[in-house]
């Protein structure tokens, strides 16, 4: 695999459209470069895993979080 992937490469991997995959770069949630005369956006391998790797982990603290509410709120007695 090439070290940098287009907007469309990302947006295939993560099997979102080419508007979403922009809305990541232009938010900074996606690291990205713009190169050439007209600037077009690259993002680096290494990149895009490690927005994997962050949306993972975000994942896993929602839902431990969900888990210690929905204890907290089982353990109330009245």
């Amino acid at each position: 695999m090439p070290r940098f992937l287009t907007l469309a490469d990302v947006a295939e991997q993560l099997q979102i459209n080419s508007p979403q995959a922009y809305a990541l770069v232009r938010s900074g949630e996606l690291k990205a470069i713009q190169v050439g005369g007209r600037g077009q956006w690259r993002i680096e391998e290494t990149m895009l895993e490690q927005y994997i790797q962050d949306r993972y982990a975000e994942a896993s603290r929602m839902i431990e979080e969900a888990k210690s509410k929905s204890g907290q709120a089982g353990g109330r007695s009245t």
